[in-house]
């Protein structure tokens, strides 16, 4: 698909306009067919609708012109846009309606009088330029509103090649806010890439054989074959990029509107002024640039300086300089000298102004002379679903959550080094955490670092995610769980700094990745750890807590009690007598009424077993599921039977004993596709070999539950070693089977 392609569409189109407007009778004085949008542009995709407007002027009457004119264009089966209008009419239109004025730059005259199309045509360019700054900050709130709904090109998972933040709908915005000659956009990048896009968007057309602009994951190798590139991957980083760059501009020239609608019109300054503000670097109007007389060559600081600057202060880091210091800038020597070091920890640690800088120094291909490893991530996409960004998106924004937390370390420089390099192992086959460790002790050596504070950002990469995964999926009452992050973290320091780390990376990935209940599971452990680092000593296990047994539970019933205190959901306590399957039973009360479990926890105290359940629910009506307890344990009701599960698998289940997370109890984790009934089946499958489960914790990442079990045999301790692999086959087959997978998202 080619700009030709899109000119032979157009040209067909355009004659069969004109034949139509011929055949109604149109004439060549006072009314004229136009063509508005993407046509007036030329730029048909093979399934664009064709926008065209019949305009009149007040002494014309349209006529059987106004009614004849769509049908031969209907039948030649094109998707039609129409409308007649008054040419004052067009002019109020674009005068009240921001689209309408957008649509109406780009009008191309198709038949009848040409005369009338120019008319309208200067009419609209000058109404256009006289209104812009009245118009232009609605304009603004309608492009950001846009970009809240429909994300970034570069790195929604589902992006849409139209509407998204850096897609054709911002580059034809680019080019109007051009046409207000308030502001300049650089045309030859953002018309190279709108190009490119449009090429793209030909070949998604063609691939869903429809007019569609999202690119579903299955298109992606369509895309491919069609842009001539090798693979899937490569087609993501080519378009990906396109929607970077103009992403990149459409920021760029806004700013640049801002700062022109700041100044009053008779006082915008006819020169530019230069305020030096660091050692070679100035400010003019709204931006960084260099001062008179520097020179790249002999200060190698000169871009770390010119972009902790614009960051700090908010301001643009101007293009034109990025650009000639990623030319002409002298090579930062290894290893770096202090000021670097602080240069650079002033730039990650400016919060949410860092991403327009370095959003300029990656474009611009400054980024290289700072950090050439950036490439490795550079437009990788996330494996996990939890992602909202590509990884190297993601690792800015990590950047920008751990600049609000650098008051809470004794290392700020350490914390926002460990921050840039955290993901820097990703895209590769081994597990990225073990690859990033020795890239990233390579980078903290050449920023000059001292070899400890090296060995520091190094444990850093390597442990970034111990402290969630274990949180959310280890007992927290259990010393083996607080000796586990206590191996791998030392020193008070260094616990400090990986919990604020482990903050700002799930801050950064999504909120749900950052829950209170997650929160306060991280947290709690991270309390743990540090009591332990400082005593020298892991903490006892906690006594098991003395309830009160109601009598009714003492003459063979049971009782329901809620608490709602526990973050984000409530306490779900359940007393009954005490038997193998009661946890199954419950499992399944929450899985039949999806509600999603977090953690259980079950104890016996004479012949009563004792429960509790967080759920993530904030209210439960326990009338309620008290009737459908009565049902489960009556008989009334299966749980097995209205939770199994008809549609195959996509995610095979894991199944695994790990040996070293328990002293007291043998720890079964479980990974299996975020279906309802995965604790249920879990435990239904343990208690028909008459094993018990002490307690279950929950968790789900992306599409996968991942769920953890502390089992014991029922009257003698950990299971054998043979015990447990039998019990790893047996769920793993019962999972398998399909007989009610689940999740704790929905109610496991």
């Amino acid at each position: 698909m080619t700009a030709e392609e899109r000119l032979q569409r157009t040209a067909e189109a355009d004659q069969l306009a004109e034949n139509a407007y011929e055949k109604a009778g149109g004439t060549t004085q006072g009314m004229a067919l136009i063509a508005v949008g993407g046509y007036g542009r030329r730029e048909l995709a093979p399934y664009s609708d064709l926008d065209v407007v019949l305009v009149h002027d007040e002494s014309t009457d349209p006529g059987e012109v106004a009614s004849q004119v769509w049908y031969p264009l209907w039948d030649s089966g094109v998707n039609l846009d129409h409308s007649v209008r008054l040419l004052p009419e067009m002019l109020t239109a674009a005068a009240g309606d921001l689209k309408v004025a957008l649509g109406l730059l780009d009008i191309r005259h198709l038949a009848g009088d040409p005369n009338l199309t120019l008319r309208l045509r200067t009419a609209v360019l000058a109404q256009w330029r006289r209104d812009a700054r009245e118009r232009l900050p609605d304009l603004q709130a309608m492009v950001r509103k846009r970009h809240e709904l429909s994300g970034e090109l570069g790195h929604r998972s589902v992006p849409d090649i139209k509407e998204s933040a850096g897609g054709l709908r911002d580059a034809t915005i680019l080019k109007a806010l051009t046409a207000t000659w308030l502001v300049d956009v650089p045309h030859a990048d953002l018309e190279a890439s709108r190009l490119a896009l449009l090429d793209v968007r030909d070949l998604v057309h063609a691939s869903a054989g429809r007019g569609v602009d999202r690119i579903s994951p299955e298109m992606w190798s369509d895309l491919a074959t069609g842009l001539d590139l090798p693979d899937a991957r490569s087609a993501q980083v080519h378009v990906r990029g396109l929607g970077r760059r103009i992403a990149h501009l459409s920021r760029l020239s806004w700013r640049r509107v801002d700062d022109v609608l700041r100044r009053p019109r008779a006082t915008a300054p006819r020169r530019p002024q230069l305020e030096r503000v660091a050692p070679g670097v100035a400010l003019s109007g709204a931006e960084i640039v260099l001062d008179r007389g520097a020179d790249p060559r002999k200060d190698p600081l000169l871009l770390l300086r010119a972009a902790a600057e614009a960051a700090e202060r908010d301001l643009l880091l101007a293009p034109p300089t990025a650009g000639r210091l990623a030319r002409d800038a002298a090579a930062l020597p290894d290893p770096w000298p202090e000021e670097a070091r602080q240069l650079l920890v002033r730039l990650l640690a400016a919060g949410p102004s860092l991403l327009p800088v370095w959003e300029t120094l990656e474009e611009t291909g400054a980024l290289g002379k700072i950090l050439p490893e950036w490439e490795r991530i550079r437009l990788l996409p996330h494996a996990s679903a939890i992602h909202r960004f590509t990884v190297d998106r993601h690792v800015v924004e990590t950047c920008i959550e751990a600049s609000g937390l650098i008051r809470h370390v004794g290392r700020p420089d350490v914390l926002m080094v460990a921050a840039l390099l955290h993901d820097i192992g990703k895209g590769g086959l081994t597990e990225h955490s073990v690859a990033g460790e020795p890239v990233a002790r390579e980078v903290a050596q050449r920023m000059g670092f001292s070899a400890s504070c090296v060995e520091l950002i190094a444990q850093l990469v390597r442990w970034h995610l111990l402290l969630s995964e274990t949180a959310t999926t280890r007992d927290p009452d259990d010393p083996a769980t607080v000796e586990l992050v206590a191996r791998h973290v030392e020193t008070p320091e260094a616990l400090e700094l990986l919990t604020a780390l482990t903050e700002a990376d799930a801050k950064a990935a999504s909120p749900q990745a950052w829950s209170s209940w997650r929160a306060r599971l991280v947290l709690d452990l991270s309390g743990k750890v540090r009591r332990a680092l400082e005593e020298g000593r892991l903490p006892e296990s906690p006594d098991t807590p003395e309830v009160d047994v109601p009598r009714e539970v003492l003459e063979g019933g049971f009782t329901i009690t809620v608490d709602t205190a526990a973050a984000g959901g409530c306490l779900v306590e359940v007393l009954a007598p005490d038997r193998v399957g009661l946890l199954a039973d419950l499992a399944g009360l929450f899985a039949l009424n999806r509600i999603p479990v977090r953690s259980a926890r079950v104890w016996h105290q004479d012949g009563v077993g004792v429960s509790r359940w967080e759920v993530g629910q904030e209210t439960v009506d326990v009338g309620f599921l008290r009737s459908k307890l009565s049902a489960i344990f009556e008989g009334r009701m299966t749980p097995a039977d209205r939770l199994r599960i008809h549609d195959p698998v996509k995610l095979a289940p894991t199944v695994q004993v790990r040996g070293d997370a328990s002293t007291t109890s043998t720890v079964l984790e479980v990974r299996a596709a975020d279906q309802p009934g995965v604790v249920y089946l879990v435990c239904t499958t343990l208690a028909a070999m008459d094993i018990d489960v002490r307690s279950a914790h929950v968790d789900t990442l992306g599409p996968q539950a991942v769920d953890v079990f502390y089992l014991q045999e029922a009257h003698a301790g950990v299971l054998s070693e043979v015990r447990a692999a039998d019990a790893a086959h047996a769920v793993r087959a019962a999972l398998a089977g399909g007989a009610g997978t689940g999740s704790g998202a929905r109610g496991r």
